[in-house]
């Protein structure tokens, strides 16, 4: 799926009114990404979060892709709440691994989002490997009413990417899974020895964000 630069408008067969000029729904409820996306948007547009419109569903993410997993997520909130929303997918592609873990990233060991285990099969998988080079990459789906009317749909995707390798051992107490052994490109220190704080500056979900921030800012002017 290649569309990042594209606007989607999709018509659908009926059409439902709302409210939701002044705000935005975040499909999630993790507390430090409403919290980054909430100063990075100040003041010009109010950030709701799942629990905030009564969504306590566990929206499934079954595709293939980071792009299908984001879209599925912003899709079922507006079909269901006809609200403007947009909702995240991140992975860690491992070249010599063809890409993986990449949309399992988060349950590449199981079903349980263990994150040592994770970290243990990928360096297990990468034994013997010359080639460490990986990247992080975040994609963001954004849905919007066109009109007012949610028959009439705009859907953009944005992403953020961060190059870099896999060490062969974990380093670094801060930041959470794969963090201990993704080396960024520019860096001697893992993403879990920077620290969150420059980790936040320089991370893909950062970069993801900045670009889906100026254009909800552009357009709600």
């Amino acid at each position: 799926m290649n569309n990042k630069q594209n606007i989607i408008v999709n018509n659908l067969p009926s059409c439902t009114g709302g409210e939701g000029g002044g705000y935005i729904v975040f499909a999630t409820n993790n507390a430090h990404k409403l919290s980054e996306i909430r100063q990075i948007l100040g003041n010009s547009i109010e950030v709701l979060s799942l629990k905030d419109i009564g969504c306590d569903v566990d929206i499934p993410e079954t595709g293939s892709t980071l792009e299908e997993n984001a879209l599925q997520k912003a899709q079922y909130v507006f079909d269901h709440y006809h609200l403007d929303v947009f909702a995240d997918d991140t992975g860690l592609e491992v070249e010599a691994l063809n890409g993986a873990p990449g949309v399992y990233s988060a349950r590449y060991a199981g079903d349980g989002h263990d994150s040592e285990a994770n970290m243990a099969k990928l360096l297990k998988e990468l034994e013997g490997k010359d080639n460490r080079r990986a990247r992080f990459r975040t994609v963001i789906a954004l849905i919007q009413k066109v009109g007012g009317l949610s028959c009439v749909q705009r859907i953009k995707l944005f992403d953020g990417i961060v190059n870099g390798q896999i060490i062969r051992e974990r380093r670094g107490g801060e930041g959470f899974g794969y963090d201990p052994i993704f080396l960024p490109d520019g860096y001697d220190q893992t993403f879990a020895e920077l620290g969150m704080e420059v980790k936040n500056e320089i991370s893909h979900r950062a970069r993801a964000t900045a670009k889906f921030a100026d254009f909800v800012l552009k357009n709600n002017e």
